[in-house]
Order: C-alpha cells, then structure tokens, then sequence
C-alpha cells in the first residue's frame, strides 16, 4: 500500500487532486467563514453529541477501508496503479466507504460548529468529489478490469 501524489498518467485514475485535501479545503474555508461570520443553523447545543458521534463512525469506516487496502495489497492512492478490486470490508456496502468516510466526518465539523457555511461548502465540494475523483476512478476501473468491475458496480452503491 503506498501514499503517493505524484501522477502515473499511464495507469492511474487521473483525479483532479487527492480526495483528503479537497475536503481539508472545505473545512478549512469552512473554518475560516464561521470565524469571520457564523451563521448557526439550530439554537440548542445538544448537536455536540451527535457531532462527535459522527466523527467516530467516519474514523471507524476510514480504518476499517485502509485495513482492506492493506489486506488486498493495492494503493490507496488514485495516483498509483490499482491492483485489485476491493469488494469485502466497508466494501460490500459502498464502492466508495473512505470518501464517504470523509464527508460523515466532515457533517460531524458542521454538526460539532452548528454552522450552515459547511453546508453551503459542502454542494460544490461533493460536485467536485463526484466528477473530478469518483467518475474518472469509476472509468479508470472498468478500462482496467472490465466485466468483473461492472458486476461490482451492479450489486454495490456508489455511495450507500
């Protein structure tokens, strides 16, 4: 399993740029409008459980879709070539459990600052998700792999 950035145009995925920091991005810009000018969405405070519930589940689905990498033995980077198809794990109930990981955890940062600027970040970040990384790994996997990636794509959801 290798971290590596640096693109391999011939057999990678091609993706915009790497999925952990478009949504550091969101959150940061996130951040960065609720210090400046907070718009809270709900007046009570009882959103903080639900808010760090949330960052649990998506830490959980996270570690348990990088131990499937690591057990597949394949990249983890959609710069690296994919060697195999991972379909058990968080795998078997959605084609993209570490992407969805990562928004879970970014609604429990919205939850946890009761703030509507992460919710209005959120639709151009997941439009960029959805067409700059999901839709080229998508094409990426089934030039690579073909029937058994389309059968894949039949029995799992994109997303849930």
């Amino acid at each position: 399993m290798k971290f590596n950035f640096i693109k391999n145009k011939k057999d990678s995925a091609n993706v915009i740029a790497p999925p952990p920091f478009i949504y550091l991005g969101g959150i940061l810009l996130g951040l960065f409008l609720h210090y400046i000018k907070p718009l809270e969405i709900f007046k009570n405070s009882y959103l903080i459980p639900l808010g760090w519930i949330l960052i649990v589940i998506s830490i959980i689905i996270f570690v348990m879709a990088v131990k499937s990498f690591a057990r597949a033995k394949t990249n983890i980077s959609p710069y690296e070539p994919t060697t195999s198809i991972i379909m058990k794990g968080p795998y078997n109930f959605s084609r993209n459990p570490i992407y969805l990981s990562m928004t879970i955890f970014y609604f429990g940062i919205m939850t946890l600052l009761n703030d509507l600027w992460f919710l209005i970040i959120l639709i151009p970040l997941l439009f960029i998700i959805q067409y700059g990384v999901i839709k080229r790994e998508e094409k990426y996997l089934t030039k690579k792999f073909g029937k058994k990636y389309m059968d894949y794509k039949k029995c799992v959801n994109r997303w849930l």
